[in-house]
């Protein structure tokens, strides 16, 4: 029983070092990790609206006339002339 309770108390020791250790190594190393996520965020991004942008401007923009014809059932603005 007793190298159970041991066994328990090392485990907990441990988990408890661990934690205070990756605690202690987040707090200091915090501004380049959040850099770095915010880097990679945007290079995610960036790549992503170059590979799309061209195919969803095309598709939004109508093709134009090559000519154009009489205005029909057209009235003046002004009337009498």
């Amino acid at each position: 029983m007793q190298k159970v309770i041991n066994a328990i108390a090392i485990f907990s020791g441990v988990t408890s070092i661990a934690l205070i250790g990756g605690s202690t190594y987040l707090l200091l190393n915090l501004e380049p990790l959040v850099e770095g996520a915010k880097k990679e965020a945007i290079k995610t991004v960036t790549e992503s609206i170059t590979k799309e942008l061209p195919g969803l401007v095309e598709g939004a923009i109508p093709s134009m006339p090559g000519s154009t014809g009489d205005v029909l059932n057209a009235k003046p603005a002004i009337p009498g002339i």
